[in-house]
Parts: structure tokens; C-alpha cells; sequence
């Protein structure tokens, strides 16, 4: 009898043991790094895009300036940024609702994109659904900025899109961070001159 107690008893621990594991495993943590920029290797994930490839100047600073003999003809000017390499796979963000940056600035308002892969892809539209949202860096000082993924919206070439579209926060493939000489938000600085943001990681949250 005391024998089968004990396997009895053995078997309930195991059980039980196994329960909390399972439980443990299904919730995700509160919020998951997606970049962290402390390393060489972490900014090779990152490159550069402006307007100088088709007109404009980039060199830290936002020019309204168009350059002659541009490969294609533009009416405006003056914007740049920093874009993910596109990621081997994709990142799930399905169980979070913010997305977090920590960021030091000039007073500006920046555009952060995520990219999501896109559940269209016919002939023409090949390129990753974009979803965009205003962020405010204060002046000189490090600041986290918590954007709920509810404020992303969708757009196309910069352009918000008055269409009836959700996010799918389960396949992003990239993400950006750009600055325009003008628009924004109220109060935010604007107009041709120097940008400079910091940027020390990117998380994603569960509030």
C-alpha cells in the first residue's frame, strides 16, 4: 500500500510540476527587446535612406534644396531615416500592445514604421504593408516613448490610407525610424536644419 502511495504521490508531483511549467510557458514576458543598441554588430542590422537618392541632401541635415539632374523628378524634399534590415523570418509582437523607445533628440517629431509582411502581394503591390505613428523627442534629455500598436496606421509611400486595415502584429518583418522637414505633431520643431537622435533600444510591451 505505502507503495503505491508513493508512486501515487510521485505521480501527482510530476503533474504538477509539469502544469506549472506549461502555464509558466504560455505567458509571455511583459516585454521583449527587439533592438539594443550597444554593439557594431547590433547597427549593422540598420541602414540609411534619404531623399538624396532622388533629389535632396542628407549629411545631418534637412535641406528643402533639390539637386539639378536628379534621377527622378520630385516636388518636395527635405526627409531621411534609418530602416531594419529585413528580418530572417519574422518577429511576433501578437502578444504585446506597445511598442517602447528609448530615445534622446532635438525637439523634433519622428516617424516610426513597422513593416508587416503583406497579405496582398499582387502584381505591383509586392512591398511590405507599412504602418506609421508620430513619436515627439524632447530636447537633450533620454526619454522611453510608448506608442500603443492601436495608433499605427496604415499608409503607403508616406501616405495615410483611408482604408479599413489591421495590423497583423504577428508578422513583422522590419521596422524604420525617419524625420520630415515639415508636419508632425503641435509644438514639435520643424523647418530645414540639423536632426540628431539617439536611440538606446526598441522594446515591445504588455501593458
Amino acid at each position: 500500500m505505502s507503495r503505491f502511495r508513493g508512486i501515487l504521490q510521485a505521480s501527482l508531483n510530476a503533474t504538477k510540476k509539469a502544469l506549472t511549467w506549461n502555464v509558466e510557458d504560455l505567458v509571455p514576458p511583459t516585454e521583449r527587446f527587439i533592438f539594443n543598441f550597444n554593439s557594431k554588430d547590433e547597427l549593422k542590422k540598420w541602414h540609411l535612406y534619404s531623399d538624396s537618392e532622388y533629389g535632396g541632401i542628407f549629411s545631418g541635415n534637412l535641406s528643402l534644396d533639390f539637386i539639378e539632374g536628379a534621377k527622378l523628378k520630385i516636388n518636395r524634399s527635405g526627409f531621411c531615416g534609418m530602416r531594419s534590415k529585413k528580418f530572417d523570418g519574422f518577429i511576433d509582437l501578437d502578444p504585446y500592445d506597445t511598442i517602447a523607445l528609448k530615445v534622446k533628440g532635438d525637439g523634433r517629431c519622428y516617424i516610426s514604421t513597422i513593416y508587416t509582411e503583406n497579405w496582398v502581394n499582387s502584381p505591383g503591390q509586392e512591398e511590405d504593408n507599412s504602418w506609421q505613428a508620430f513619436v515627439f523627442v524632447p530636447k537633450d534629455n533620454w526619454y522611453i516613448a510608448k506608442i500603443p500598436l492601436a495608433r499605427y496606421l496604415p499608409t503607403w509611400r508616406g501616405n495615410v490610407i483611408d482604408a479599413e486595415m489591421e495590423m497583423n502584429p504577428s508578422r513583422v518583418v522590419g521596422m524604420s525610424l525617419s524625420v520630415n522637414a515639415e508636419g508632425g505633431l503641435p509644438g514639435a520643431r520643424t523647418g530645414a536644419g540639423d536632426f540628431k537622435l539617439e536611440i538606446d533600444w526598441i522594446k515591445a510591451l504588455r501593458t
